[in-house]
């Protein structure tokens, strides 16, 4: 793994394997650290593993006040397009996350060889194979109930996707707090609530207790991954989900991992629920026109080969994202991507 420090701004940006094309997101906040990006650059290495493409994993970061922030966006786009343009460079593929819009970073992506349709489709494609996942595990839970923490732009498609699995979201979070339902929340009451009130909507649909509570919720699959370690072990002990299904990177810590094991509860690997949008990237590099049902497919042959793993599926799912790392690199870079 290595960190460039660059020149023209205070920003860094991680790549995971040497001498390899990288993809991962960037980040901007006052102030950033690279540990953290380290491992959200592992754990992209094995979601490309996971689904076998021989591509590393990135993470960069930009650290800038909101005086200088348009100056340090300016400095590190110039920056990257130039390295990009030098001869023999590998690519390095950087999607806007938390922090930034995508027109702010737009000039990086006439060095990005992933497709037109990857960006169009990339965040309704990552949300049906988080839905996909969660229908593949609802099937083992008796009354099928679902509880989303962490709410988002995305959640209005994620609840219409899961109730159309035969579903019922008893549970649902944002910063602002946790609202339940023993009958089940309306998806299409969601989604107008959402767009006008944003993430205080709950508000507006229930009696509202504390953010975390949602991870108390005794539903049988809770989707979580709002932040990295959500559910550290301290809130690991009051999960009463059968299945935790991870909507972004890293959510359970490690202690955690091992304490919802103990309690019976199974984690699926976050860095194979959250690989539905390579369904519009092709690893032949083919333009694919993708849909929702390749995305769930993509994501459901994968989890289906871990589910049964003696270690629990996301230890299972790292053994053979490894399996596959082998076959092109001489070693494995040293630690899973557990937070």
């Amino acid at each position: 793994m290595t960190t460039r420090k660059l020149t023209t701004t205070d920003a860094f940006v991680v790549r995971d394997l040497d001498n390899a094309p990288a993809a991962g997101i960037v980040r901007l906040a006052p102030k950033l650290l690279v540990d953290g990006a380290t491992w959200l650059a592992r754990s992209q290495t094995y979601q490309f593993a996971a689904f076998g493409r021989k591509v590393s994993g990135a993470s960069a970061g930009i650290n800038a006040p909101g005086d200088t922030r348009p100056d340090a966006i300016a400095a590190f786009v110039a920056e990257l397009v130039a390295d990009a343009s030098a001869e023999g460079a590998e690519p390095l593929m950087l999607e806007a996350a938390r922090g930034l819009g995508d027109n702010e970073i737009l000039e990086l992506r006439s060095h990005d060889p992933r497709p037109g349709v990857w960006w169009e489709s990339r965040q309704t494609l990552r949300t049906a194979g988080v839905a996909s996942a969660a229908g593949l595990v609802l099937d083992a839970c008796d009354d099928r109930s679902v509880a989303i923490e962490g709410f988002d732009a995305n959640g209005p498609a994620l609840a219409l996707d899961l109730v159309s699995r035969g579903a019922r979201i008893t549970g649902i979070s944002t910063a602002t707090g946790t609202i339940s339902s023993d009958a089940g929340f309306d998806p299409v009451a969601l989604a107008e609530a959402w767009t006008t009130h944003g993430a205080a909507f709950v508000a507006e649909l229930g009696e509202v207790d504390s953010a975390d509570a949602v991870l108390r919720a005794p539903v049988g699959v809770l989707i979580a991954g709002s932040k990295v370690g959500v559910i550290g072990d301290g809130a690991a002990a009051g999960v009463q989900a059968r299945f935790v299904v991870p909507d972004g990177p890293l959510p359970v810590t490690a202690k955690a991992l091992a304490m919802l094991g103990r309690l019976g509860v199974v984690v699926l690997p976050d860095f194979v629920t959250t690989g539905g949008h390579l369904a519009a990237w092709s690893d032949e590099g083919d333009v694919v026109a993708p849909d929702a049902a390749a995305a769930a497919t993509l994501v459901d042959d994968v989890l289906r080969q871990v589910l049964d793993h003696p270690l629990g599926p996301l230890l299972g799912a790292c053994e053979s994202a490894e399996a596959f790392l082998l076959t092109w690199r001489d070693s494995l870079p040293f630690g899973r991507p557990i937070a």
